[in-house]
């Protein structure tokens, strides 16, 4: 193969390996700032940001497409760089200098924007510890893409290097590493699963309880069991455990008061921990859309006293809570 640069042409294979190493480094990188920007959000939380559930779905998304993305992006550049170790024209092909230019293009308007919005925000008064810490995330991201692609367009291929391999393997410790750290603060996929089943069991009680205390409203006395409460017209039925099918324990302990018991697999406390996967206050009640500051609950069976406020549920103006 000859290595006059005159002569080297692109081939379908070169444009198919840049574009997709590119392709994949904008989603990879991409992915990874998102993934470090909701571990900022979760452990520095923001009292005015109550609403915090997207934060959780949004690492989840994140770490899913890292597992895929980056040995994508890993076997792609190696590939490359076997291609230009064996035919050295490639280096200067059209395909290649296009998007490594497009690449440290688009890293240098991302420093720069980030750099306007930092300034901005602080003669603005507003730089915060967590905003600080997201600036510099894409920031150091941004400088060293830049920086590694810029390397890699002035480098001699003919010269044997050990930068990609040093590169390869740092790069990838650090995205394993945020991933692993992603696993205590989300949680792994058995403990997600568990709080989902226990999520949807809180939001069966609180459907349960609301319709015990329409019941009691329409006809001022409570069911005497679930199933009481079942409405052919609605079309209501009390729901069952997710997990065992099984129905839930009711029973009235006075003219006006009852108890809903279920049985958990999880530990919910006041401050919103699950079995040490931290819940930002706030993610529950967005995702159940009843608070859950209600449904604490140990592992094992729990119940839940209620009584039924007669001067505020007889005013039918008043909305029943679900």
């Amino acid at each position: 193969m000859t290595s006059d640069t005159k002569t080297a042409k692109s081939s379908a294979k070169d444009v198919f390996l840049y574009l997709l190493m590119i392709i994949m480094l904008a989603v990879g990188v991409s992915f990874f700032v998102s993934l470090l920007w909701q571990y900022i959000t979760v452990q520095l939380p923001d009292p005015l940001d109550y609403y915090r559930s997207g934060s959780f779905d949004i690492m989840r998304n994140a770490i899913s497409a890292l597992v895929i993305v980056w040995p994508v992006l890993l076997l792609t550049s190696w590939m490359i760089n076997k291609d230009l170790s064996i035919e050295s024209a490639k280096q200067n092909i059209w395909v290649r200098k296009w998007l490594l230019y497009l690449t440290l293009f688009v890293a240098s308007l991302t420093v720069i924007i980030d750099l306007i919005t930092l300034m901005n925000s602080f003669l603005g008064g507003e730089l915060t510890g967590r905003f600080f810490l997201k600036v510099l995330t894409i920031l150091v991201v941004a400088v060293s893409v830049f920086a590694y692609y810029l390397w890699e367009l002035r480098r001699d291929v003919k010269k044997k290097t050990n930068v990609h391999k040093i590169v390869g393997i740092s790069s990838s410790a650090v995205v394993v590493a945020c991933i692993i750290a992603g696993f205590f603060i989300v949680g792994t996929p058995a403990e997600q699963r568990a709080i989902r089943f226990d999520e949807n069991r809180v939001s069966d009680l609180a459907s349960i309880q609301g319709e015990v205390i329409s019941y009691w409203v329409q006809k001022d006395a409570l069911p005497e069991s679930l199933n009481e409460i079942t409405n052919s017209i609605n079309g209501y039925i009390a729901p069952t455990d997710p997990d065992s099918d099984e129905p839930y324990t009711y029973k009235t302990t006075g003219d006006l008061s009852f108890q809903l018991c279920a049985t958990f697999v999880t530990s919910q406390d006041a401050d919103g921990e699950y079995k040490g996967v931290s819940v930002p206050r706030g993610y529950e009640y967005d995702r159940l859309g009843a608070s859950s500051y209600a449904w604490d609950h140990e592992i094992g069976e729990t119940c839940f006293d209620r009584t039924i406020d007669p001067d505020l549920y007889k005013d039918s103006s008043v909305p029943l809570e679900r």
